[in-house]
């Protein structure tokens, strides 16, 4: 075998700029046992978790590929559930980051709801009935009941014994945005496309309430009436009023703290409106201020037009209504629009507010609800680790240890090894950037055609160059390092020198460019490259053709004609022998520089080529496009090296460091990510054939729903994996396996039987069992059947073709006879499932009736052996409980409690009691 040329795999090693995605929500969580200090949020597929009191991240939580769109805490406060793009779920541990969970059963945005048993770990049921894209879901306290909204403009009651939807409210005109449940579960919270939220109140259907329906700020009649099925209600859902929000245009988010005591809703604009809901003893004394104020008033009108006051009914036989549950907070306005929020009520009933904007940044502020006529006030805001805006350009200083980045509002200089940032310099838009030898000062190329000088150490801008009239697309520095060439809309390519002047505030020299010669051309310029050996100097024009001139003289060359729409991007190889092209028609072209020919014609990405570099004294080179994706190439060989999945969204420019170890790339995304040369060797051939197996793994992920002959689609909880495919093949290999083995002693024992004595070693168990540790091929099937996920397993028996579920049930029988048996729930569910699946076959099929009689007996009994086992450890564990407690005179956890009890007193001081005197 020849060799092979070997390269050095490229590997994500970091990312940063992102402070929260806007295309997820806010979550407070619980960290070290403290609450409202730190919030979650999405940075793309990471999550991280930020220390609000120190600015700082606390926590990072990787992903994979897929952004993170919803976070949500468990009740406990010790997990965190995260929500991907593409429709599976991921539960974490927070203390320690570790994975709990996964389920996969959505196939991305659909219209259905999954009920998981997070314990278990598997899908229980798949609720559908929605026809539009579900915004918003919520369990009903202390009631095994689900509400949902969705785009359909319903909100449906789901019953989770039964798994059916008994109610639906038909209120909404428009898409529901939103729900949320306020006061321990008694009101419903919906909002839509208006100005109107409206407010349902839930009771047992037994129970229902006369109560005054009542429009808050709405004038005329805007009630509808709620629909609901034929299937009898366990609740009652009355529509209770509505409240009129300040902001106009959709509800975005609806969102409310834990126990519903806080209601905030947001819009398009960049307010948060907040309305805290009174308990009932809070709004009766208000119900009773109110009325007394009323009588007065009527009081007076009657004294004054000498009318006979109207007896008015006691307080006590009075119900209040919104009014005097719902009071308006004042509104918390932010610097951009509110992409999402979360709310947390600590001691002294302060609320906390963690808002995520669409401008890459995060606010806290807080507001004291028992302090009469408080106004929100901002504690923290999280915004200089990151841009506001996309990061259009970035560049690498030449010790590699500096990485500046430029968007449409500032200049980021970045420490690569800390990935601290280091200076904000505030900017126009910024459209190029380059780093001036020596890296105390950087150039910047802007979209008005002025560039700036930038000294990194005051963080000042030092100069404004007029430099160009229209937009500033390129700056390249010369090959001796004593100027700069810059490239524009205005038609011109200019050639810069630097010199040191003298400063006009301080003795000390300061840098500054002068303009030596111009280059007018006839179209617009994109792109300006200088080749290393200072020879020539290439120019990509609106025209589509990239023009070649002698640097020193500036006469004509070459022109290298090919792409059919314009060239965005090129570079020029250290040897100044290749020059690679990037071009709006999605493919890169490579050019021999000694007579212009096209060496080759590579269809490159899915969308526009934005950046090219090559990589220092190699003809490896890296691209960048509007795909999303970062691919390495070899221009001798034309190969494809690496695509590295890079950007949700446009990929808008990548540089490569001197020393040809980093490469980071800007996009869309707000995220600068970094790529590190690892020690890693890479084959082609391996690598294509990874591709082919990832590319047909999403093809099994994005298949449609598995039938079994004979009846429609069973409409299971979970989805076909790669997993659940691997697993089938587990099983089918088994099965042969142990069939095989099988059938090896059956001949070994009728040889013995036979003759009478051992005429040959009994045969040994294939590699395969003997890896699992298993002797027979019921333990091996043990085995497999343990390996499979939980999530999977429904989806790996359905894979199974009915000849080989017509083996495996025997054996079932036979695992399930095993006195010491650990994995009994497991081998009921499968023999349960696949009885439920093929029982029209199963029953015409006589020869398994008495193999089916065996399942159901053994089940029976193993079930209830384990429920027996469970009965007498818990009782077991509380007999423990009496007799610690008795010999040592405490009250296991009880104790504890009542210490942390009254340490929080001692905290808070002493509790001020109201005194009522009759």
């Amino acid at each position: 075998m020849g060799l092979t040329k070997q390269y050095l795999r490229y590997a994500s090693s970091a990312n940063f700029n992102i402070i929260a995605s806007p295309s997820c929500n806010t979550v407070f969580v619980v960290l070290q046992g403290q609450e409202g200090r730190y919030v979650a949020v999405g940075g793309c597929e990471d999550v991280i978790v930020w220390d609000l009191r120190l600015g700082e991240k606390a926590l990072v939580i990787p992903g994979d590929k897929h952004e993170v769109t919803y976070l949500a805490a468990s009740p406990d406060k010790q997990f965190l559930s995260v929500g991907y793009a593409d429709g599976s779920v991921k539960v974490f541990e927070l203390s320690s980051a570790d994975l709990v969970a996964t389920f996969s059963g959505h196939r991305s945005a659909d219209t259905e709801i999954i009920i998981w048993d997070v314990v278990a770990e598997r899908g229980l049921h798949r609720l559908s009935g929605h026809k539009g894209i579900i915004t918003q879901v919520a369990f009903l306290n202390d009631r095994n009941i689900l509400i949902s909204s969705s785009k359909d403009t319903f909100v449906k009651f789901w019953d989770l014994d039964t798994t059916h939807c008994f109610k639906t409210l038909v209120g909404h005109r428009t898409e529901v945005w939103g729900l949320t449940l306020v006061k321990n579960g008694k009101y419903l919270v919906t909002g839509s496309n208006d100005s109107e939220l409206r407010m349902w109140e839930i009771q047992d259907a037994q129970n229902k309430s006369d109560r005054p329906l009542v429009v808050e700020d709405i004038p005329g009649d805007v009630i509808d009436d709620d629909v609901q099925s034929d299937v009898v209600s366990p609740i009652s859902c009355t529509k209770a009023g509505s409240i009129l929000r300040a902001g106009t245009g959709r509800v975005v988010g609806l969102t409310s703290n834990r126990d519903g005591s806080v209601i905030a809703c947001f819009g398009a604009d960049n307010n948060l409106e907040m309305f805290e809901v009174k308990s009932d003893e809070e709004a009766k004394l208000k119900m009773k201020k109110r009325l007394r104020k009323q009588r007065k008033k009527e009081l007076a009108d009657s004294e004054s037009t000498n009318i006979k006051d109207k007896p008015t009914e006691p307080e006590e036989n009075l119900i209040p209504t919104l009014r005097d549950e719902i009071m308006r907070l004042p509104i918390v306005k932010y610097g951009g629009k509110v992409k999402s929020s979360s709310l947390v009520v600590g001691r002294g009933r302060e609320l906390r507010i963690a808002s995520a904007l669409n401008n890459n940044r995060l606010e806290l502020h807080t507001l004291g609800l028992s302090v009469k006529g408080s106004q929100p006030q901002s504690l923290r805001v999280i915004e200089y680790q990151g841009h506001h805006s996309e990061v259009r350009s970035v560049a690498f200083s030449s010790d590699s240890l500096a990485v500046i980045s430029g968007s449409a509002e500032a200049l980021k200089i970045w420490n690569r090894p800390s990935l601290a940032c280091l200076r904000t310099i505030r900017t126009d838009y910024i459209l190029s950037l380059c780093f001036v030898p020596g890296d105390r000062h950087v150039l910047v190329g802007l979209k008005n055609g002025k560039m700036l000088i930038v000294d990194i150490a005051a963080g000042d801008i030092l100069e404004e160059v007029e430099a160009h009239s229209k937009e500033l697309w390129s700056i390249s520095l010369l090959p001796d390092k004593r100027g700069c060439v810059t490239g524009g809309g205005d038609c011109t390519v200019k050639f810069w020198q630097f010199e040191l002047i003298q400063s006009s505030e301080s003795k000390a020299k300061v840098l500054s460019v002068l303009h030596t010669r111009s280059l007018k051309l006839e179209e617009c310029v994109l792109c300006v490259r200088v080749s290393p050996n200072s020879r020539l100097i290439a120019v990509s024009l609106l025209d589509s053709t990239v023009k070649v001139f002698y640097l020193d003289s500036l006469k004509f060359f070459l022109s290298l004609y090919g792409h059919k729409l314009p060239v965005t991007c090129m570079d020029i190889s250290s040897d100044s022998t290749i020059i690679a092209t990037g071009s709006a028609d999605r493919n890169i072209k490579i050019w021999g520089l000694d007579f212009g020919d096209c060496h080759r014609s590579l269809f490159a990405h899915d969308n526009s080529v934005t950046g090219i570099q090559f990589v220092p004294d190699t003809h490896q080179f890296f691209s960048c496009g509007k795909d999303g994706r970062v691919k390495q190439w070899d221009a001798d060989t034309f190969d494809r090296i690496l695509t590295l999945q890079a950007h949700h969204g446009e990929a808008w420019d990548l540089s490569v460091s001197p020393n040809g170890q980093y490469v980071v790339s800007c996009g869309s995304d707000r995220v600068i990510r970094m790529f590190t040369r690892t020690e890693e060797p890479l084959v082609l051939e391996d690598e294509r054939e990874q591709e082919r197996e990832e590319e047909e793994n999403a093809e099994v992920e994005h298949s449609e729903e598995t039938t079994v002959e004979g009846q429609s689609a069973l409409h299971l909880p979970s989805k076909k994996t790669v997993g659940s495919e691997k697993a089938a093949e587990m099983l089918l290999e088994c099965l042969e396996v142990g069939e095989s083995y099988a059938a090896e002693l059956k001949q070994y024992h009728e040889a013995m039987r036979r003759t009478g004595k051992e005429t040959s070693a009994l045969p040994q168990p294939p590699a395969i069992m003997m890896a699992y540790h298993a002797s027979t091929p019921a333990e091996f099937l043990q085995e497999i059947l343990a390996k499979i996920k939980s999530s999977e397993l429904e989806e790996s028996l359905l894979r199974l073709p009915f000849a080989s579920v017509l083996k495996l049930l025997p054996q079932l029988v036979s695992l399930l006879e095993l006195p010491q048996q650990p994995h009994t729930e497991v081998v009921c569910r499968a023999a349960l499932f696949l009885v439920r699946v093929h029982h029209g076959p199963i029953m015409s099929t006589s020869s398994l009736l008495p193999t089916i009689r065996k399942l159901h007996v053994l089940s029976a009994n193993k079930i209830g052996e384990l429920r027996d086992l469970v009965g007498v450890n818990f009782h077991g564990f509380l007999f423990l409980q009496h007799e610690i407690e008795a010999r040592e005179g405490v009250a296991l956890f009880t104790e504890a409690a009542a210490q942390r009890k009254q340490r929080g007193k001692k905290r808070r001081g002493p509790t001020k009691r109201a005194i009522l005197t009759v």
